[in-house]
């Protein structure tokens, strides 16, 4: 098997809030609109927001409502700690960064070099509108 990922779902707090920030964000990460859909899972009890590409799925869901007041937090067990997309090059980082901020997202920290993690890492960290972390990276010479 190849570690290749299918999807990614995640709970947001409210879809209201989310669904209008992801429509914006999605586009510049390589995804098309044309390829969104929505449903609910009534035995689940959630809604759900997809966002289709041929490389991945991408999903936005809503909590529980026994869960709805909980605050988000990424250092919860369980819960997603940052997830990371490649870029392909510090050129594209840089230019994603200026679209990312234009449409509101909270920006962590700018695009710049982040040796502890290796020596050409170079990394955008930014987060949603309730506060989930996302990170555009590019690492030199980094097998693929």
């Amino acid at each position: 098997m190849e570690p290749i990922i299918d999807h990614i779902t995640i709970t947001v707090k409210d879809l209201k809030i989310a669904e209008p920030f992801y429509d914006k964000l999605l586009p510049i990460l390589g995804f098309s609109l044309d390829h969104k859909y929505k449903g609910t899972v009534v035995e689940h009890e959630y809604d759900v927001v997809e966002y289709c590409h041929p490389l991945l799925l991408f999903a936005i869901i809503s909590p529980r409502k026994i869960f709805r007041d909980e605050p988000i937090h990424r250092r919860k067990p369980g819960a997603l700690h940052h997830l990371a997309f490649k870029a392909k090059s510090r050129d594209e980082i840089d230019k994603l960064y200026l679209e990312i901020k234009e449409i509101g997202a909270n920006i962590v920290d700018k695009p710049t070099f982040y040796p502890q993690h290796g020596e050409s890492y170079y990394a955008l960290f930014f987060k949603d509108l309730e506060g989930i972390k996302y990170e555009i990276v590019y690492e030199e010479g980094r097998v693929i």
